[in-house]
């Protein structure tokens, strides 16, 4: 049963009426709380862009080797933690692809891994090195039985987030003066592969990339088509004392780039 008087409305309630006080309503609604904000702690701070927290996306060779040398000499399992990175670098691997590694994929008697790709890629076949087989079977020596190659102490597969904190202490640990995270091993494969001159199609399949746009950008950033632009000038001028220093050629009109002929 409701009834209204002039200003407010009254509704009654196991019979009782119970009054709206309006302009307490109206006082605590005009009192609403600020916005909250990063100086009382009530909202984390944003995340940086990844260009203002690191200068590159990318491990160089001997940040590879100083990472896996102290992953080896940090921990229990050092040498889970250093083989991880090895095969994670070598083969390009993401870290669920990594943890996702089953030993029916390895081949240790003819040096072959089997990569399957997440993503849409394309699996492949990866031969192995001297290093990573002798890690490998060590690793299956050493471990609790397991049909996934980086297990935990519990028998458990080993997890992206936790390889990923593994990497990131292991490069503070190094002193690193960046942050490190697992993808970085995958675009340090790419680069190495792209500075050795291999073929861009085939450092595509390597990788498992389903588009070649992928793939290209690690060419880009190659030096070997900027080598000659800059030379040393002890090199231009030990060049020139060799060109005049030859004997020179006995046809006069010689067409030769840089033959130094007895008309000139």
């Amino acid at each position: 049963m409701a009834c209204y008087t002039s200003t407010v409305p009254k509704r009654a309630f196991y019979g009782t009426v119970a009054f709206v006080n309006t302009r307490i309503s109206a006082a605590k609604s005009s009192k609403r709380r600020g916005a909250p904000n990063t100086v009382n702690g009530t909202v984390p701070p944003r995340r940086l862009l990844n260009a203002k927290r690191r200068p590159r996306e990318y491990l160089t060779v001997k940040e590879v080797d100083k990472l896996v040398e102290g992953a080896r000499s940090r921990g229990r399992y050092g040498h889970r933690d250093a083989t991880m990175i090895l095969v994670a670098y070598r083969h390009g691997l993401r870290a669920s692809e990594l943890c996702a590694l089953r030993w029916d994929q390895v081949d240790l008697e003819r040096g072959l891994v089997h990569a399957r790709r997440l993503k849409n890629g394309t699996p492949s076949v990866h031969p192995m090195g001297g290093s990573e087989i002798r890690a490998l079977r060590r690793l299956k020596r050493e471990q609790i039985e397991s049909r996934y190659v980086f297990v935990t102490e519990r028998r458990a597969p080993m997890t992206a987030a936790g390889f990923r904190k593994m990497a990131g202490r292991t490069g503070e640990t190094g002193k690193f003066p960046f942050p490190v995270h697992p993808h970085m091993l995958r675009h340090a494969c790419g680069y190495k592969l792209a500075n050795d001159g291999q073929d861009t199609r085939a450092v595509q399949h390597y990788l498992g990339h389903k588009n070649i746009q992928h793939t290209v950008r690690y060419a880009e950033l190659s030096p070997e088509r900027f080598k000659s632009f800059w030379e040393d000038d002890g090199i231009r001028r030990s060049r020139l004392r060799r060109w005049w220093s030859a004997p020179p050629c006995r046809w006069r009109a010689c067409l030769r780039p840089g033959c130094r002929s007895l008309a000139g």
